[in-house]
């Protein structure tokens, strides 16, 4: 039992410094984007190349791993993002820099891949959704954190990124002195679209503008709150505001989802999100303080948007198909996260820094719409039939695993009642 304690507390530890650094890099990468090349667009351009890597790490990194083990491979990985990282002040270049982040993101990924193996490997049927639950809560609030590390050094010179790589380094640590046995390899994900459209129309769409959000946040937020006059503490508590808003807001919502029509509460989170989005938007010309408290209510729309799609899909499959359906999911958001930056980094080249919350609103009216829509013309799932809302991390495949509503693959699937129509 307390090899078991201490085995989890390595990987938390070590997933806590990895997302310090991670949460640190992306600002401060994009902060300095935006200087040296002096274009939005292409800087969006350059920020979408981290969640390509996490695109295409999701078919490399497992078969790395699968041929010399989650140590190594960790090791491996880890290497290179902190090459990576560090070889942002070295090669000052736009082409250079979308390499180096597609790098950093397929190294993430494997990284992420092999810590989250391993938390699967420990966790039991007790215990699997309360170590979900903490594990959650320690990447929204170390990425969260990690924005306030951008007051030690600015955004200005090598030292932010070296504070990264330190992070990156340090992570190595836990997963390097550890003598946990090597979890099952994690299988590479297959994006069956189409029969997952067929099946959850909403849950697809909800997914895929997730991902255009998300990934247009974590590459632009912080051009938008430099655009509109915040000093550096100003960004980190935009950026912070944001991410812990996600955090918190998501649970509550949660709960409503399980207790009404699941496409109703999508529809108004979505709603609400587009709303709060035009209002950050007018009010960070005149009362910026105001449009921080409501960056919020921004972020918790926002990422509850992704948890909410899932739980929609899976209320429509067997238990045994949730994780096949939730890593295409995932995948799909992750192919959003790639293209939202481009497509905002185009809206604020176009309208100017407040572009980017005109960008939200208008993803988010178009998904509330579209939630509207489907309620008339689609199945009815009554809240008994609906399954349990849990707030997903859009990480590795390996974490839908410790899913809690994932069929454990010694249980009886056959005792599910077949999956009710689309809607």
């Amino acid at each position: 039992m307390l090899r078991t304690f201490y085995s989890i507390y390595s990987l938390l530890t070590a997933v806590a410094l990895l997302l310090l650094g991670s949460g640190l890099l992306g600002t401060v990468v994009a902060l300095r984007a935006s200087v040296e090349f002096l274009s939005n667009d292409l800087t969006g351009l350059i920020m979408s190349g981290f969640f390509l890597g996490y695109v295409v790490g999701s078919y490399i990194c497992p078969r790395i791993q699968h041929n010399v083990g989650h140590i190594r491979s960790f090791s491996a990985f880890a290497a290179i993002g902190c090459a990576s990282v560090i070889l942002h002040a070295l090669w000052v270049d736009p082409l250079a820099w979308w390499l180096l982040r597609v790098l950093t993101g397929i190294s993430m990924l494997g990284m992420y891949l092999a810590i989250e193996s391993w938390l699967n490997n420990l966790a039991t049927n007790e215990n699997r959704g309360r170590l979900f639950a903490v594990y959650m809560t320690i990447n929204l609030l170390a990425l969260g954190s990690g924005q306030y590390m951008l007051l030690i050094y600015g955004f200005d010179g090598t030292e932010p990124l070296v504070l990264s790589a330190l992070f990156f380094s340090l992570a190595l640590v836990p997963i390097a002195l550890t003598r946990m046995l090597q979890p099952t390899p994690v299988s590479v994900p297959h994006l069956g679209l189409r029969q997952l459209y067929r099946t959850s129309p909403l849950g697809v769409i909800g997914a895929l503008i997730s991902g255009l959000v998300s990934g247009a946040f974590w590459g632009l937020g912080p051009i938008y709150a430099t655009g509109v006059g915040l000093t550096e503490f100003g960004i980190a508590l935009f950026m912070s505001a944001v991410i812990f808003g996600g955090a918190l807001l998501q649970f509550p919502i949660g709960h409503l989802s399980d207790n009404h029509d699941r496409r109703l509460v999508l529809q108004n989170v979505s709603l609400l999100g587009a709303v709060a989005a035009l209002a950050v938007f007018f009010l960070s010309v005149t009362h910026l303080q105001y449009a921080l408290i409501l960056s919020v209510a921004l972020g918790g729309c926002a990422f509850s948007v992704y948890s909410l799609s899932v739980a929609h899909t899976n209320d429509h499959l067997d238990p045994n198909h949730m994780l096949e359906s939730s890593q295409s999911l995932l995948l799909l958001s992750g192919i959003g996260s790639a293209i939202g930056p481009i497509l905002a980094g185009l809206a604020i080249e176009w309208s100017g820094s407040h572009g980017l919350m005109l960008y939200f609103s208008i993803l988010l009216m178009l998904l509330a719409f579209y939630s509207a829509r489907r309620r008339r013309v689609g199945a009815v799932i009554t809240t008994e039939e609906q399954g349990e809302f849990v707030a997903m991390a859009r990480t590795s495949p390996a974490v839908l695993e410790l899913d809690p509503r994932v069929e454990a693959e010694d249980g009886e699937a056959g005792d599910t009642p077949s999956a009710p129509p689309p809607a």
